[in-house]
């Protein structure tokens, strides 16, 4: 008889914006739904809301996003379907922009780990799309997560990014879960690109391409619309590394 999976959650991570954070969670979480068959929750942590805006089912914006944190608030009660049929989702909504202030102010080093703790009979996998930054949030998350996603442009300024995290969960000291980094938004023909790939090849690679511009368009993760894409078969890829470390 097969063994139940047991409940895991990556985190899409990044000291800077502007990396495809939201890209990323979006379309690990399509994976995890849909390649894995894994009953998967995303929960949106950033208070920009892209994957919420993306996904959502709901037009409306209820400014609860952080009641589960602040208040005796169910977690299961902000859980709703996404456009993607066996996701699940969790909006962010602005109400997260004093979520940093919020945990320093509680001063529970583990209530996220908690919280996901409690899904662990509804949900196998849960990827959390997180704010930029080293924050209170942050730390939350390296103490939730199973494993850190990281996106990073091929560029020396990027790549020093991934080294301060690096640096950080060291000078945090304790026990840390794995790290994945991960090139994004390659373009092969730029010879600061190939240099970077080059000198890290064991790197998954996700490639710059007009099909992932189109999600904002169709509001769609790659996998719904353009499967056979180079983007949507690097995350496929990147997917199945995933759940082979897990």
């Amino acid at each position: 008889m097969a063994k139940e999976p047991q409940l895991a959650t990556i985190a899409v991570y990044s000291l800077k914006g502007g990396v495809g954070k939201t890209t990323f969670a979006i379309n690990l979480a399509w994976a995890s739904a849909n390649i894995s068959k894994r009953r998967t929750l995303l929960w949106d942590l950033d208070p920009q809301a892209a994957s919420s805006w993306l996904l959502s089912t709901d037009a409306e914006s209820r400014d609860a996003a952080q009641a589960i944190f602040s208040k005796d608030v169910d977690v299961r009660k902000l859980i709703q379907p996404s456009t993607v049929a066996g996701l699940d989702l969790i909006a962010a909504d602005t109400s997260l922009r004093s979520l940093d202030h919020l945990f320093r102010e509680m001063d529970k080093k583990k209530r996220l780990a908690k919280l996901i703790e409690s899904l662990g009979k509804a949900y196998d996998r849960i990827i959390l799309d997180c704010p930029p930054g080293l924050t209170e949030t942050s730390e939350q998350v390296l103490r939730a997560a199973d494993m850190i996603v990281i996106p990073v442009i091929p560029s020396p300024l990027a790549q020093r990014a991934m080294g301060e995290v690096a640096r950080y969960l060291v000078q945090r000291g304790g026990t840390h879960p794995p790290i994945m980094p991960v090139y994004s938004m390659v373009d092969r023909r730029r010879a600061l690109h190939r240099a970077a790939i080059e000198a890290q090849p064991d790197w998954p690679a996700i490639p710059m391409a007009s099909a992932v511009e189109q999600m904002a368009v169709r509001r769609k993760p790659l996998g719904a619309f353009a499967a056979n894409s180079p983007s949507a078969q690097a995350f496929a890829r990147m997917w199945t590394g995933i759940e082979r470390q897990l």
